[in-house]
């Protein structure tokens, strides 16, 4: 059963997504649904992992992207129709998150989205997870795991799915993929590499985010490979505008900074994890 929070923030998100087209901030939902906007925007953020303010942006930039690949509409009426007004304010936030002007975006013709719709749960049943509820996904596991990708799809820009679902099949057959459940469903994945200890997906659900998910898989991941191994992965670079948190996150749990990298044409870093860092518990 949904507690009152998960019903609230998601009675928030279905108004959200009914008004796209609109200027929408958080006194306009808080005004519409009823609620504290003060109350609104703690249980917000705390659930979702980014503000209301932050969500619509990303929602409605990834439709105007669409648009912008998918249909002839100029781009001012896109940009109207995305709840700027003007062209100029809409090409600048386009271009702060992806990385490109929207006329160069729409040449290109190659969409990905910013932020799919969060459909929540209910809350988190398992809230005292170990490593040991970790385990190596099975393909009966693909389909939950493909819904916690769309779902978290704001921490890895230009995510190709349909390359992404292909190459999920070959990391579970060679066990490189690492899946936490909870209540049915996938709540937290990792695919990494053996051989040089890179993560190269690691998603949680926003619910579970701030149960120290994320340092569990860590300490997963160390346990399975060679004693003393590094682990690294990359993010978003310091200051870009499209990250909700991950670099921040990873910091926290002592990552340190390496080289700068293009992936698939989007700005990142390498961040690692020395093999005899001890990974700090998080939780609430």
């Amino acid at each position: 059963m949904q507690s009152q929070t998960v019903r609230i923030v998601s009675q928030t998100i279905r108004f959200i997504e009914e008004h796209l087209e609109q200027k929408i901030d958080l006194n306009t939902a808080a005004a519409a649904l009823h609620y504290s906007k003060f109350h609104l925007h703690r249980i917000f953020t705390k659930t979702v992992g980014m503000t209301i303010h932050d969500y619509v942006q990303r929602r409605q930039l990834t439709e105007a992207a669409r648009l912008l690949v998918d249909s002839d509409q100029p781009i001012l009426a896109i940009a109207l129709a995305s709840g700027y007004e003007s062209q100029q304010a809409f090409t600048d936030i386009f271009k702060a998150m992806y990385k490109t002007t929207p006329a160069q975006f729409r040449e290109a013709k190659a969409y990905y989205p910013l932020q799919l719709e969060i459909r929540l749960k209910g809350e988190p049943a398992g809230i005292h997870f170990t490593k040991k509820d970790i385990r190596f996904a099975r393909l009966s596991d693909a389909d939950d795991w493909m819904e916690l990708v769309r779902l978290t799809i704001d921490g890895y820009p230009c995510l190709d799915e349909t390359e992404y679902a292909h190459n999920l099949r070959r990391y579970i057959a060679e066990k490189r993929a690492l899946i936490l459940r909870d209540e049915g469903m996938a709540v937290g994945v990792m695919g990494f590499s053996v051989d040089s200890g890179r993560i190269d997906f690691l998603a949680i659900h926003p619910q579970y985010r701030n149960l120290g998910v994320t340092g569990l898989f860590l300490d997963k991941l160390a346990s399975e490979l060679p004693e003393g191994t590094e682990l690294s992965l990359t993010t978003y670079r310091a200051g870009d505008k499209a990250d909700t948190g991950y670099r921040e996150e990873f910091c926290r749990l002592g990552f340190t900074e390496k080289e700068l990298l293009l992936e698939y044409g989007y700005p990142v870093q390498r961040l690692v994890l020395s093999g005899e860092h001890t990974i700090q518990p998080q939780g609430r």
